[in-house]
């Protein structure tokens, strides 16, 4: 399976985001299949001690394919806040099946593991419909309406929306 037609422009990133993802070893088209399906099945097997298992979305599979085992790092200062660093690699967030059970309710969608973000590995989530999330010690964030955006956001240091009772449907 190869990458879809739009995740082979040139020109898909800001060039602060470009410039990051080619330091990382990034390049258009990349797109390794086979490390996204042996997470998949790993996500997939696992269960926690609590009964609870991870979600695998189309959404995810095609970041994990992307944009996996990158060290992403950014190269530029941020613009409303320090700029973060990230690791896709779900297997980071593993054992957080029910935190992320927990969320996919309260937002009333399913929600997928993606890897991790800044030094206090928040992590990083997905849902059905590609918007993604973060989650760490200080609550529950909204980073974007797909992964370009949050990516675009974590490495140019963009403000995210944190999640509330009120805010759970980020527009």
């Amino acid at each position: 399976m190869s990458p879809p037609r739009s995740r082979t422009s040139a020109t898909r990133f800001p060039i602060a985001v470009d410039d990051a993802l080619r330091t990382a070893g990034w390049e258009p088209g990349r797109w390794n299949m086979l490390q996204a399906e042996q997470w998949a099945d790993a996500l997939r097997g696992h269960t926690t001690p609590g009964g609870h298992q991870h979600s695998v979305s189309a959404a995810a599979v095609e970041v994990w394919a992307e944009f996996g085992n990158l060290p992403i790092d950014p190269t530029g200062p941020g613009t409303q806040i320090a700029p973060s660093s990230l690791r896709i690699d779900p297997l980071l967030a593993l054992h957080a099946a029910r935190t992320l059970a927990d969320l996919g309710r309260a937002l009333d969608t399913a929600i997928c593991p993606l890897g991790t973000d800044g030094p206090d590995a928040a992590l990083l989530a997905i849902d059905t419909d590609g918007r993604v999330y973060s989650l760490d010690h200080t609550g529950d964030w909204y980073l974007g309406r797909d992964f370009d955006t949050a990516l675009s956001a974590l490495l140019t240091g963009t403000r995210p929306q944190r999640l509330t009772r009120e805010s759970t449907r980020p527009a």
